[in-house]
């Protein structure tokens, strides 16, 4: 009783393994502490392909997704830069850009990001569209306990929270590969079709942790009318 009185006060709900399947993270106001976390077994990653999708009405800087490790704080972070307005994309301490993205306010968007060590080349699908494959850096792949957080962007390890970059809307349909997905399997993602999940964070059976003010709600449909 002690204990989960604690976890009441502390806002955290314990981890446990999820199906979300048609369910969204509603993160509803700007904090520097609210957020979800979730751990990864694997302590190498030669590549990584993200997908998500999320909305919100912001413009200034907020992260989408961040990974970090003891060593490199931003080891993969996917964010909206308000000052470049572009979706970019860091791996340890190189950040790169992919302009021309339609990132409108109040609207659902599908976001996938990969990233291979051996090229160093890292490309992004906004919306079903493919940017230019462009180089990051080559050679080093993320290794060290990961740390994978919704919500906020990890200034250190775990934590270092910002709430002027923190995520404010919705997000949901979270995968993790430790390889490149193909661009069909990109694509199956994007309409919603049948597609691998995730064999590093899976949606559909998702260990996760939520700190602070985070709901888990139904993913919100638009009805269609109905001609009378």
């Amino acid at each position: 009783m002690k204990l989960l009185l604690l976890l009441v006060l502390m806002g955290t709900a314990t981890a446990k393994v999820q199906d979300l399947s048609g369910k969204m993270f509603t993160f509803p106001q700007p904090t520097n502490s609210a957020h979800v976390r979730m751990s990864l077994a694997n302590h190498c990653y030669q590549a990584v392909t993200v997908c998500h999708r999320s909305v919100t009405d912001l413009k200034r800087f907020h992260a989408l997704f961040s990974v970090s490790t003891p060593s490199h704080d931003n080891s993969f972070v996917v964010f909206w830069s308000g000052g470049a307005q572009d979706v970019q994309t860091t791996v340890k301490t190189t950040a790169i850009g992919y302009g021309g993205c339609d990132y409108k306010s109040n609207k659902w968007h599908s976001i996938c990001t990969t990233w291979d060590s051996v090229t160093g080349l890292g490309q992004m699908w906004f919306d079903g569209v493919p940017s230019i494959r462009k180089f990051i850096r080559s050679g080093e792949a993320i290794t060290g306990q990961a740390i994978v957080i919704l919500g906020q962007e990890q200034d250190k390890h775990g934590g270092g929270f910002d709430i002027n970059q923190s995520f404010v809307g919705m997000m949901s349909d979270v995968h993790m590969w430790d390889y490149i997905l193909s661009p069909c399997e990109i694509q199956n993602y994007m309409e919603n079709l049948h597609f691998t999940p995730g064999n590093v964070l899976n949606w559909n059976a998702l260990d996760f942790d939520i700190s602070g003010h985070v709901l888990i709600e139904n993913k919100t449909v638009v009805c269609q009318l109905k001609n009378i």
